[in-house]
């Protein structure tokens, strides 16, 4: 069994090109024998944004916090806490947290579900 709390669980900067401002925890993943699917949580400062990419598998994220805009179907729309998002394999995304000084503030934060393999079979980066 594994609880952890999401107020309490490390987190480490995301250090890949492409990255402003953000940093991420796996809550639950291959570290802790799950088979299927990694949880992971990303806190995006002010801002600050995600990579802008696509990859072979579907992740599901619901906004825990925050605001900001998600690039999705070549739009971007704005989110905010409470909205859930699916993002198909192969589509281009990005997350961004609204600036400083407009709505949500705070920056951004945001769980997101990722299957544990990608299509090729190998492991999927950050299901840790």
């Amino acid at each position: 069994m594994v609880i952890r709390n999401i107020n309490e669980t490390p987190m480490k900067p995301v250090e890949i090109p492409g990255v402003q401002g953000a940093q991420m925890a796996v809550m639950v993943g291959r570290a802790d024998g799950a088979p299927n699917f990694a949880l992971r949580q990303f806190k995006v400062a002010p801002g600050g944004f995600t990579p802008r990419h696509a990859h072979d598998y579907e992740h599901e994220v619901f906004i825990v916090e925050g605001g900001g805009t998600v690039l999705l179907e070549g739009q971007e729309r704005a989110v905010k806490a409470g909205d859930v998002i699916y993002v198909p394999a192969n589509q281009e995304h990005q997350f961004k947290a609204a600036a400083s000084n407009g709505p949500g503030a705070g920056g951004l934060r945001f769980l997101c579900l990722v299957p544990m393999t990608r299509d090729c079979g190998e492991p999927t980066p950050g299901s840790g």
